[in-house]
Formats: C-alpha cells, structure tokens, sequence
C-alpha cells in the first residue's frame, strides 16, 4: 500500500515522494497498514510497550497526582460520590469524571480480591494508561480523513512515542483522557468539514457528542473551548455556518445535557453553588490572572516545550509547519490549523502554564506533519533542517547524562541498569539523523520511534526505579508500616507532599511545626511523627518539656521534587 496519495496535493507542489525510493522502511510501514485492523493491533502493541515501563514503580508524583487519587480513594472510603474532597479540604477545582473512572477500576480490584488497592497507586493510573492508547488509536482514525493508511498509523505512532504522551499514561490525572476525548471531535469535525459532498455516519457523529461530553466531565471548559474555537474559525474561513448542522446540534446538546447535567445539578445542590465558585471563580480565573501555584511562564514557553514533549516527531513538524501558511488556502491545512492555532494562542497567552495544557492539539500536528511528509516536503532540502534534526539524538543524549549525574549527586551511584538502554536509543536516534540527511524521511521516523521505545524502557522501566532520593514518599510510608504497635496515628511535619497522605493514610496529621508536632505525639496510644530535620531541634525541645522520650526508628533522607532541595526526615514513635 503507497504511502503516498498525490491526490490529495496542494496545487504546485512537487510530488517528491516521501522517501527517495523503496527501503525497508516504507515496506515495513506498508505491510503494518495493509489493514486497518492490523494497523491498530501494531499502534495498541506499540502504546502498551512504550507506555507499560515504570507504570507500577513510578511512585505517587507530587503533587497533582496524589490529589486526584487521593479523593477518589476518599470516594470509596465514604460512598461520597458527589462530592471531591482531599482529607477535609473540598477539592472544587475539576469536574468529577476522573474520579469516577479512577474509582471504578480500585473498586473493581478490590471486588476481584486484589489487596491494599485502595493504596496502590498504579490502579488509579490506569484511566489514564486506556486513555493514552486510546488517544493513538483514534489518532490513527483522525488521520484516515487527511493521509493514507500508512501515514495514519505514523501519525499514531508518532504519539505513542511522544514523552509528554508517556508522561501523561502514567500519571493518574485528567489529561491523557481529556486528549482522547478532543482527537475523536477533531477526527469528527474534520470529516464533516473535508467531507462535505459525503454522508457522514450517525456514530461518527454520536462518537463526537459522546466525546463531548465526557471532555466536560472530566476537565470542564477545555474540550468545548478547542473544539469550538476550531469550529468558529473554520466557519469564518467557509463565511457561512451551515456545515455545522451535520453535527446535528439539537439531538447533541440534548445527548450532552443527559450526560453531564445529573452531576453538575448535584453537586450545586450537595455545595450550594459552592463548587462553581470555587472552580470558576477562583481555580479558572487564578489561572487566567496570575501564575497559579508558581506555575507561570512568559508567552511562548509552549513553543520551546514542544522540542521537548513531542520527541522525536517535534522536528518535523517544526520542519513541515512553515508550509502551512504556504499551504493555508488548502481545506485540510485550514483544519489542523482551526484545531492547533486559536487554542495555542489562548494557552500561550494564559500566565499559568504546564506543559500538558497543549497536549490535546498536538495530534493534529502529528497528522499534518505526516501529511507533509507524505508530500515529499520534509527532508534535507528544507532550510537549516539537517542541524535542526540533530535534536532527535540529542534527547535520548541529554537524557543519558542528565540522569546519569542526577542519580550520582543524589544516591551516590549512578544508575547503572539504565544507561546502556539509554545508549543504544542515543544510537538508534543518530541512526535517524543519517537517515534523515540521505533524505530518508520514512526511515527516519521508523527509527525515531524505536528509539523512543528503547529511551521508554531505559528510563522508566530500568532508570526511574533506582533513583530512591526521589522517592521519599513511599520510603516513609515503609517506614511507618515497619513500626510494631496497633493502629498508630501519624503526623507529619516539614515535609507536606500529597503523595505523603495518600501512601500513609487519609488521617495523616499535618503539624504545622515542632511544637504542633510534640503536641500531637503528647496524645494516647501508639503514635509516630515523621519529622523534617530543620523541624527537628523545636520538636524535641517541646517533648523534653513535657517529659517525652520519643525513640528513633530510622532516618529517611531523600529529595523533594517539589521544593527542588535535600530533606532529611526522622521517624519517631511513642506508646509502642
């Protein structure tokens, strides 16, 4: 099957090809998309191998990710699935989709008998990991209106090994679901805008409402805000407004209503309206305001990150985009475009910024990178992108370093079991660089998604597990667990993380300073205080005055990713 369809070709451009004649490459390309079926089964192999490294032994990463799984646990703890709360504090800030998926699968373990559930974190990360590999599978789905077969499962490929994709897959957030969510309403809106001379099928477009409204469940505004910012631009590039009602907008918003309004109506009724406030009033707005949570960053920072978050295929796209304005009077430029460009500004322009905030746009820019590709127009006769292609080894180069002295500096020793994986992806990435300079750019792909494989297993399968500094949450945990005595309750001070509430328990005291601390260890039964060190000198002067001798179990140093600084926290125990 041809990777290319010249048909579809804006009007003066060369057909080149996408490689200079037939390698391994295109026939391997070829023979994985000589069927639809076949192509998903090699992209749900490619997700499950690129993303599975790590997913269990990655701990709780502070602190977004412990707030979500920490209230859906609280869910099952109280039967409270209304309302979102982390330890007493109403956490008004997202819908409650997240926390239901994440609810059903620990209660599904429980219910097949698995133990300490409820505590493991890797169940609550599982929505997550579905919606990563359903986010490339529909990718692949998406890209059938723009590209071929094989470049559709390219284009699929492309994010499966995209780092902020893996990222994503194993953190139990909204974001990787979220992104699955909006591809099916780009996929959707791009066959009714391309296709307007065909009848669209009525599941493609309940897949879109479907999508809809489950973007809304699970993080509010945004999938309406791209989608619709697409739609009105697409609508102001046609002057007219009429394609839309192949969205059958009416049975839509019903459908959409039917979906979402049942909780929205209950937890206004459970809150008094409180939720809104919270959520829009103050988490929404803080964000449009101000750099909420130290998380600003000047406009265009999105646009450095995505060197980064969209390895390996991010030098492509940077090589394919300038065409799109050469390009712009073509229907399927102006609807990756609608998709990517009003959204981006918004996000660019908003202080607060993560770096996930852009993920849902970056699968349309893996179609049109491929889609160009397909063309003939990335390759080494594009201005200065033979240097700028360097960044596919540098990655995997910077990566191999990077840890290598990080794990040095913080354990002691590097780690060891990770870096010749690392190597060989740094390895295989300047093998796609050659490529890429011989101007074979399928080949170059090919070999910079097997390098982001090698890279996912090396890091988070082999690396990630040895870096122990980094994981003082759990260890702390082991520690508590390791004390003999019945029932113990437990009060942290100088060290807050919520990972640290959700590994401990949902009554984890939080002290706030030595004397609060001594004060809580002044009670009955067994108790146990974790303590930071710069807590520690008032926390044992307060004990002394009341005539307490606390024993120290252990000492756990580590290394709070947060706060970005070595801590040292001490366990002591009394009324063992």
């Amino acid at each position: 099957m041809a990777l290319i369809d010249e048909s579809t070709a804006p009007a003066g451009v060369r057909k080149k090809g996408a490689v200079q004649g037939g390698d391994w490459a295109q026939r391997l390309v070829a023979a994985l998309s000589a069927s639809h079926a076949r192509a998903l089964v090699v992209l749900f192999l490619l997700s499950c191998a690129v993303f599975a490294p790590g997913f269990a032994s990655l701990q709780p990463m502070d602190r977004d990710e412990p707030r979500f799984a920490q209230a859906s646990k609280q869910m099952l703890e109280t039967g409270d699935f209304v309302d979102i709360r982390f330890q007493d504090e109403a956490r008004h800030k997202k819908p409650v989709g997240i926390y239901w998926l994440q609810s059903a699968v620990v209660a599904g373990a429980e219910a097949l008998g698995v133990d300490n559930a409820r505590a493991t974190i890797a169940y609550y990360r599982i929505p997550s990991f579905l919606g990563a590999v359903a986010t490339v599978l529909v990718t692949y789905w998406a890209a059938l209106a723009f590209v071929s077969p094989g470049g559709a499962l390219l284009a699929g490929a492309f994010m499966a090994a995209s780092i902020l994709l893996g990222v994503e897959a194993r953190l139990a957030k909204t974001d990787a679901v979220l992104t699955a969510t909006t591809v099916v309403m780009f996929g959707s809106l791009a066959r009714l805008y391309l296709w307007r001379d065909r009848i669209i099928p009525a599941g493609t477009i309940a897949a879109f409402w479907a999508a809809f409204a489950l973007s809304i469940l699970v993080k509010g505004p945004i999938g309406p805000m791209v989608v619709g910012l697409a739609g009105a631009a697409l609508s102001v590039r046609a002057r007219a407004v009429g394609w839309l009602k192949g969205l059958r907008p009416g049975w839509g918003l019903l459908l959409t209503a039917l979906i979402v309004a049942p909780w929205f109506i209950a937890i206004a009724m459970k809150t008094g309206g409180a939720f809104f406030d919270e959520s829009v009033g103050k988490d929404m707005l803080a964000k449009v305001g101000s750099g909420q949570e130290k998380h600003w960053a000047p406009p265009g920072f999105y646009l450095l990150a995505f060197f980064g978050t969209f390895w390996p295929a991010a030098v492509l796209t940077a090589i394919a985009l300038p065409l799109a304005w050469r390009w712009r009077a073509e229907p399927w430029v102006a609807v990756c475009l609608a998709w990517v460009l009003p959204s981006w500004i918004i996000f660019e322009a908003v202080p607060t910024k993560l770096p996930h905030y852009v993920l849902p746009l970056y699968p349309a820019l893996a179609i049109f990178t491929v889609k160009v590709m397909e063309l003939g127009e990335v390759g080494p006769h594009r201005p200065a992108a033979v240097p700028a292609a360097l960044l596919i080894p540098f990655i995997p180069l910077g990566l191999l370093i990077g840890l290598g002295i990080a794990g040095h500096q913080l354990d002691g020793v590097p780690p060891y079991a990770g870096m010749p994986g690392m190597l060989v992806a740094t390895l295989v990435a300047v093998w796609a660089w050659l490529a890429f300079r011989r101007g074979a750019v399928i080949k170059t792909a090919v070999l910079a998604i097997a390098a982001s494989l090698v890279l996912s297993a090396s890091v988070w399968g082999l690396t990630q597990p040895l870096l122990r500094a980094l994981k003082l949450s759990p260890r702390l945990a082991e520690a508590v667990t390791s004390i003999d005595c019945p029932s113990p309750q437990v009060v942290t001070v100088g060290y807050r993380e919520p990972s640290l509430v959700f590994l401990v328990g949902t009554d984890l005291a939080m002290a706030s300073d030595g004397q609060a601390a001594a004060a809580f260890l002044d009670g009955p039964g067994c108790r146990i205080a974790l303590v930071e060190a710069r807590a520690e000198q008032e926390f044992l002067a307060s004990l002394g005055e009341m005539g307490k001798t606390p024993r120290l179990v252990t000492r756990v140093p580590g290394f709070n990713i947060n706060g970005g600084r070595k801590l040292d926290v001490g366990v002591y125990v009394t009324g063992e």
